[in-house]
């Protein structure tokens, strides 16, 4: 089994890119999502009869990896193949696929996620060799998509860590201050992040050749929703924590529910507790109305805003800067027949759309019709705080 399992992992590192890579560029050439003719048939079916041989081998082996971490790489390396094959519309002869529907289920069973490739398993999830870590292609933009959005996922990581170690002690604790200006700071590097991504990556480039591998794809008899780069916990974390969000909103709960499957094994469990938790504006309103308010609970007040605010501006950057102008914009332009099949999510983009939108007002505390958010409670805070001793 483990021989056949680093028999697979260096085909993705070498042949299965190149042979991405030759497609993508055709792709692009033409400015198509997917092209047809012999010469391109032979490298699709290249990418799928020998990653299905190469599959099929660790299936025979009739076991899987006892080391959760590895099972994960592992669901990882079967899901860009399938990913693969969904990207280039094209599936091996009869039943070849059956090993690795039969592998990715069984794996995925045994972590409790979907069985499909996510993006943890292109970023914190996927070993570099000698500095080169798995992609579908050698495109620079592929690797400049990876490595931003893997830093501001780590940076999410980072002031979620820190948020949620603030409860146990009081919002008006000294070193809670220490704790939110680390959450500040690791929030202004989200923004940072976004703003390296949206200068770097081309638009074009994304659209034609990376964002089709996030599509949607079967796995057996069942279609599981694309890749999503926000697919872990911690920015979840950072809005129920905050109490930007509300874990009794219906709309917030699909979200949550939705993502669930997708996030990696060790963040199902802190996306379950954050929905438990008391949110930090109402602990801090509480003590703020409930007697003088001292020039600790004052800072602490004041640094729980900045956070609050550096949330609300790195999301509405990747909104107006990264969703709009290298997706919707984009597909404007795509033929009548491929606007049903832009997203990873699965419903129709302008669906996709308006619920980022949302999402987006609801972490800036932004209400309009239809829509109340945290708005209110963040201004009495202010107002609380304008006040003298």
């Amino acid at each position: 089994m483990e021989a056949a399992i680093n028999e697979l992992d260096q085909w993705l590192r070498h042949e299965f890119v190149d042979l991405n890579t030759e497609l993508e560029e055709a792709y692009f050439a033409a400015r198509a999502e997917i092209l047809d003719g012999p010469d391109l048939e032979k490298i699709k079916q290249a990418i799928a009869v020998d990653g299905a041989r190469l599959i099929a081998r660790i299936a025979e082996a009739g076991r899987i990896p006892a080391d959760a971490q590895e099972r994960y790489r592992l669901l990882g390396a079967v899901g860009f193949y399938l990913a693969a094959c969904r990207r280039h519309e094209v599936e091996p002869v009869g039943e070849s696929l059956v090993p690795a529907w039969s592998l990715a289920n069984r794996l995925g069973s045994s972590l409790g996620v979907a069985p499909r490739y996510v993006f943890a398993h292109q970023s914190i999830h996927n070993p570099a060799v000698r500095g080169t870590f798995l992609t579908f292609t050698s495109l620079h933009d592929e690797q400049v998509f990876i490595v931003h959005n893997g830093l501001a996922v780590l940076a999410y990581q980072r002031a979620a860590d820190a948020l949620r170690r603030i409860p146990p002690m009081g919002i008006s604790n000294p070193m809670a201050a220490y704790l939110l200006e680390q959450a500040r700071a690791a929030l202004d590097d989200v923004l940072r992040f976004n703003r390296t991504l949206a200068d770097e990556l081309d638009p074009d480039r994304f659209f034609f050749n990376i964002r089709p591998y996030f599509k949607t794809y079967r796995v057996g008899a069942a279609e599981y929703r694309g890749a999503n780069a926000g697919d872990f916990a911690a920015v979840n974390e950072i809005d129920l924590l905050l109490g930007l969000c509300a874990a009794e909103d219906p709309f917030y709960q699909h979200v949550v529910t939705e993502k669930y499957p997708y996030v990696p094994p060790e963040d199902q469990a802190p996306l379950q507790a954050a929905a438990l938790a008391e949110p930090l504006l109402d602990v801090i309103l509480h003590e703020a109305t409930s007697g003088s308010i001292g020039e600790r609970l004052r800072r602490n007040g004041e640094l729980f805003l900045a956070v609050c605010r550096s949330h609300a501006a790195a999301y509405t950057y990747h909104h107006h800067r990264l969703v709009k102008p290298f997706l919707e914009r984009p597909a404007e332009d795509a033929p009548q027949d491929r606007r049903e099949d832009l997203t990873a999510s699965g419903p129709p983009l302008d669906v996709v759309i308006g619920g980022l939108a949302r999402l987006s007002d609801l972490r800036a505390g932004r209400d309009r019709p239809g829509l109340r958010t945290a708005g209110a409670s963040l201004d009495r805070l202010r107002a609380l705080l304008a006040t003298g001793p």
